[in-house]
């Protein structure tokens, strides 16, 4: 199985949008930021391309801009959490939530949500929870409001919910342990959907845009 760690850190640069290219694109799509410090953030974009939105990978605050939601992809945390201090994000990110965009975190991006690290989800998330790569595993997980039968989940260097507070709903567990979560219009799982090929976790971060209810945490 594929390393978490992903693709090497992106450097500064000017922006290049993934699904943005090209002077054909439907500016009505919804537009949706890719955190791209490090890690898979391609295999997302690929996933919201399925779904008809436009992706844009987010390196520096402007480029959150106008943006519809959010992914923070997996990686490895302390890799990006250096990244989001260099480049000055964590405020930036910090008001995105606190504005109501939806936000979706898998495996590391669990964690950089968590009180630990942006403060944006009321939970603690523990790294490596379920052993280091050679327990990385596949199963197949039911989780609350995804909808279609269970969802292939792709753990590796998975963390897990420690503890959370009471705006924190638990979607999906694994061995007892919280691996899905959502607070208001934040959305964190444990596991790799991008790997799977799996667009609904996705679809409902794009859903989660017209659910006012949703968005309030």
């Amino acid at each position: 199985m594929r390393s978490a760690d992903g693709p090497p850190a992106a450097g500064r640069g000017g922006e290049q949008p993934i699904g943005e290219r090209g002077a054909d694109r439907d500016q009505h799509q919804p537009l949706v930021g890719v955190l791209a410090l490090q890690g898979d953030f391609e295999a997302h974009a690929r996933l919201l391309a399925t779904l008809g939105a436009r992706a844009r990978e987010v390196r520096v605050p402007e480029q959150l801009e106008g943006l519809d939601a959010l992914v923070i992809p997996g990686g490895e945390s302390t890799t990006m959490t250096l990244g989001v201090e260099r480049e000055g994000l964590a405020e930036p990110l910090r008001e995105l939530a606190r504005a109501g965009t939806p936000i979706l975190g898998t495996c590391a991006g669990m964690i950089m949500l968590d009180r630990l690290h942006l403060g944006v989800l009321d939970a603690v998330a523990r790294r490596n929870a379920f052993g280091r790569q050679l327990r990385s595993f596949e199963t197949d997980l039911e989780v609350e409001g995804v909808a279609g039968g269970p969802l292939r989940a792709v753990f590796i260097r998975a963390p897990w919910i420690e503890e959370h507070g009471p705006q924190v709903r638990v979607l999906a567990r694994v061995d007892g342990h919280p691996v899905a979560v959502r607070q208001g219009a934040v959305l964190a799982v444990a596991f790799h959907p991008e790997l799977a090929g799996d667009a609904r976790l996705h679809r409902l971060l794009l859903d989660a845009r017209s659910r006012p209810s949703e968005r309030r945490a």
